[in-house]
């Protein structure tokens, strides 16, 4: 049975959250938000569109804010990417399909 930490917004199917430890986790519920994955800014970006074409809403959260992001640059921000508990298996697979190719190109460089 999957399990919902508040704190980290993560699904879990153990006893404990795996980024927290907290044994608070409860069950899911529909509109949750939902960690699905950390991208850079620019990447981040792409897919967001990709996931509003496909009418999942999606809320990012950035690492570094705005001051630290203007002082070492734009392009050195990080976004951590939330989406709905309810679209979260549907934001997986395009995740999946939109960064494939690109772990196959770094993978075929090295």
């Amino acid at each position: 049975m999957s399990r919902y930490c508040e704190n980290c917004r993560l699904i879990y199917d153990t006893d404990r959250c795996p980024a927290c430890g907290s044994k608070k986790g409860r069950e899911p519920q529909e509109n949750d938000p939902c960690f699905l994955c950390e991208k850079q800014i620019l990447w981040g970006e792409v897919l967001e569109d990709a996931l509003k074409q496909n009418g999942i809403p999606v809320v990012f959260k950035k690492r570094l804010g705005i001051g630290l992001a203007l002082k070492v640059g734009p392009m050195m921000e990080w976004v951590k990417v939330y989406v709905p508990y309810a679209r979260l298996e549907e934001s997986r697979a395009i995740v999946e399909t939109l960064f494939e190719s690109a772990d196959d190109d770094a993978a075929d460089a090295e």
